[in-house]
């Protein structure tokens, strides 16, 4: 959504340097300019936000995303059931794209995957739902446990996945505490929050301001590091049932907050915008 030609509404901004420093530094260069020469500058979290002002933006907000639909009534029995996941089990899951990634030699769920296959406990599963270049390397992974204790259903239509979500029992925000890793809220934490899941995480800035009880922390700059793998082993090799449920209860009063709510979110832009123009029209 554009004001002007040469003021244009920013969006959140993704961080440069991923793939080359030469594309790093010409992104770089954009984010400085776009929000040097924006109206106004919405971002995905506020450290975003922060980082946009620094850069010369006039004005900005925080918008966070919200979920897009709700799962069905009986969806945590029935995809446990197609799954051949028992009632009584532990999951730890995630949903999103599996693309490998060989800078780094990982994919999304990775950990999990590992983590279960390394615990000795038998009511205890990883479930990542999702299709990609890397859903191969999480079959490789999971080894003889594929099909048991790790399930990998691959890819799912997107008004279906709040049904898989309801199936777990943890969500995991993958996130490295770096400046991709740092800077973002990702999509799934709405829709963890929406069906009352409580949040694996490492120790990024979401981790301590958006901490009301459903949060776990764990050590490690990524979540391919040593240190976070074993964090999170010796997490779901003793996790106790009655702390696991006051992380639910924790997560399902978050869930229904303001902070991912879709109409405090559109009001909230409304009054941004209204605000803009009525700077342009003064």
């Amino acid at each position: 959504m554009s004001q002007a030609p040469d003021q244009p509404l920013g969006s959140a901004m993704t961080p440069p340097g991923l793939s080359s420093r030469l594309l790093g530094v010409l992104g770089g260069l954009y984010e400085r300019l776009l929000c040097r020469y924006c109206a106004g500058f919405v971002g995905w979290t506020p450290y975003l936000v922060g980082r946009a002002l620094s850069y010369g933006a006039p004005r900005a907000m925080t918008a966070p995303g919200w979920t897009r639909s709700e799962p069905a009534p009986d969806a945590r029995t029935r995809i446990r059931r197609e799954l051949g996941i028992p009632e009584q089990a532990i999951v730890v899951g995630l949903a999103g794209s599996l693309h490998w990634n060989e800078r780094v030699g990982y994919v999304y769920g990775a950990e999990l995957v590992e983590a279960v296959c390394r615990s000795s406990r038998e009511d205890l599963y990883a479930c990542i739902v999702g299709d990609g270049d890397g859903l191969e390397r999480l079959r490789e992974l999971a080894g003889d446990q594929l099909g048991k204790r790790v399930v990998l259903p691959g890819r799912v239509a997107p008004e279906q996945v709040p049904d898989y979500l309801a199936a777990f029992d943890l969500g995991s925000l993958s996130q490295s505490v770096d400046p991709v890793g740092a800077f973002r809220y990702t999509t799934k934490l709405s829709e963890y929050l929406a069906v009352g899941l409580p949040v694996i995480s490492g120790e990024t800035p979401l981790a301590y301001d958006l901490d009301g009880g459903y949060l776990w922390r764990l050590p490690g700059a990524a979540p391919w590091s040593a240190s976070y793998l074993d964090a999170l082993t010796e997490l779901l090799s003793s996790l106790d049932r009655a702390e696991l449920e006051r992380r639910r209860e924790a997560a399902s009063i978050a869930g229904r907050g303001e902070l991912f709510d879709r109409s405090a979110q559109q009001r909230r832009m409304t009054a941004f915008i209204e605000d803009i123009l009525a700077s342009r029209e003064s």
